[in-house]
């Protein structure tokens, strides 16, 4: 028995020397070599300090930013740690109760806004992290983030272009638009 052992021991130590150790750290310093901007969360700065990433949503409440898709994440919203969605099935009151107070916000943000909500601006995501929005719920609040701010609708609307995403690859998903690049895009813009 101990013949047997001595082997599968000294396996055990060179395996979980190649997996636990030379693996990890050689597809690190790959990643760190051909994609640093990545491999480091796609971090976004805004006068030399990390305001976040574009990967992962924010909260914002005020009127004169851009607000993103709700979260679902508990204790607090976009919480990467406990990423998940609510679970809350379409006939469940608790989400329907969810929806509605997030369109009362919308509205009692904006009440001259009559347009339909888009309903990415009032439903979580399964990860409860979206950093985007589509572009129907960035033009729906283009008039009072304007508004709020001073500028012109033209002016925001032309940040919103400028902070529109493409599909993955040109043909996966849908255009979108980073919430957080587009509100500090508003930020250096001023007012």
């Amino acid at each position: 028995m101990f013949a047997e052992l001595v082997p599968s021991l000294r396996m055990l130590v060179v395996l979980s020397a190649l997996t636990g150790i030379v693996y990890p750290l050689a597809i690190t310093g790959v990643s760190q070599l051909a994609f640093p901007r990545t491999a480091n969360g796609s971090l976004i700065e805004s006068g030399g300090k990390v305001a976040g990433s574009e990967l992962i949503g924010q909260s914002f409440d005020d009127p004169k930013y851009f607000w993103g898709r709700p979260s679902a994440t508990s204790p607090q919203p976009y919480n990467a740690g406990a990423s998940s969605g609510s679970n809350l099935g379409p006939r469940n009151p608790v989400l329907a109760d969810a929806v509605s107070g997030r369109i009362k916000a919308l509205r009692d943000a904006d009440p001259e806004q009559k347009a339909s909500v888009p309903v990415d601006l009032v439903t979580a995501s399964a990860s409860g992290l979206d950093p985007d929005v589509s572009i129907a719920g960035a033009e729906y609040q283009v008039h009072r983030v304007a508004k709020a701010r001073g500028l012109s609708e033209g002016t925001v609307r032309s940040l919103v272009g400028r902070s529109t995403k493409g599909r993955t690859f040109g043909i996966l998903g849908e255009p979108r638009v980073n919430v957080l690049q587009l509100n500090l895009a508003l930020d250096r813009a001023g007012s």
